[in-house]
């Protein structure tokens, strides 16, 4: 029996589109644990966690449809556990079967780090988003393909406004924080790396297990180290600039602020080279 393609007839409207497929697809995934500074023993592993996928390419204007089924032939393709360094093969495999002159891959997914208390060493895992964003385009005029790598690391902080220490007798106002931070590089860059990147420019880390003298040290830390989100976009792009492996970057830090009925922003993106 032969089934009707409805996909490929063709559309009279005269209207591309930029981005068509599917998304908020959860798949197991492995990421590459960076090695332990210090340790010429200690080799990277992959870390097992679960991604929330989009996969899409651009379709012209003259066909009806994309064939939604052929975005999840080609992510189950690669077996029952993706890996990260897929990322291209996917993208080529995406292009090849739907004829497309694009096409884009989104993993989120959630990166534990185990970190210990400032002062008892307790260990616990925390929790970090990450996103990659690839895009490979099949430029018929160059002689390969052009792919663009985007990771970006969505990283809680504690913050503690410098207005408020300035003008108080007693204390100043604190609240959590969040900094996303995007980077397009050279070579591949080390999620620890941007979060640790991150982390250094805020008044304090946020620890999952702190006892009582980790939290004397956290709350005294961040009340000598305040910043506002104009001092912690400003000290992450400083640092991102001075890393030579590093070609773009875009910083945002948002406060939940814990005296007012608002969030404070910030903003940073430029190109490096």
């Amino acid at each position: 029996m032969t089934l009707h393609d409805t996909q490929n007839q063709t559309d009279d409207r005269r209207l591309a589109i930029d981005r068509v497929g599917v998304k908020k697809l959860r798949y197991p995934i492995k990421i590459r644990d960076c090695p332990e500074h210090g340790s010429a023993k200690h080799s990277p592993h992959d870390q097992s966690t679960v991604a929330t996928v989009q996969l899409t390419v651009d379709l012209p204007h003259h066909f009806k449809g994309t064939h939604m089924s052929r975005f999840v032939e080609v992510l189950n393709s690669h077996g029952p556990v993706l890996h990260v360094l897929n990322v291209r093969d996917i993208l080529e495999q995406l292009l090849a079967k739907l004829h497309a002159e694009q096409a884009h891959l989104e993993f989120e997914f959630p990166f534990f780090l185990e970190k210990k208390a400032p002062v008892t060493k307790a260990k616990a895992l925390i929790d970090y988003n990450v996103l990659f964003s690839a895009t490979l385009a099949a430029q018929k005029t160059a002689p390969h393909e052009v792919f663009d790598f985007i990771v970006t690391v969505i990283v809680p902080v504690t913050t503690l406004c410098p207005c408020s220490k300035a003008i108080s007798a007693v204390g100043a106002h604190n609240q959590r924080g969040q900094v996303t931070f995007s980077v397009r590089c050279t070579e591949a860059m080390w999620i620890e790396e941007m979060i640790r990147l991150v982390e250094g420019c805020a008044s304090c880390e946020l620890y999952t297990l702190l006892k009582r003298p980790d939290e004397k040290f956290v709350t005294e830390r961040a009340y000598e180290n305040p910043v506002f989100v104009e001092d912690l976009v400003r000290s992450v792009a400083q640092r991102a600039e001075a890393d030579p492996n590093i070609l773009w970057y875009r910083i945002e830090a948002e406060n939940f602020e814990s005296i007012h009925n608002h969030n404070a922003y910030a903003l940073i993106e430029k190109k490096v080279k």
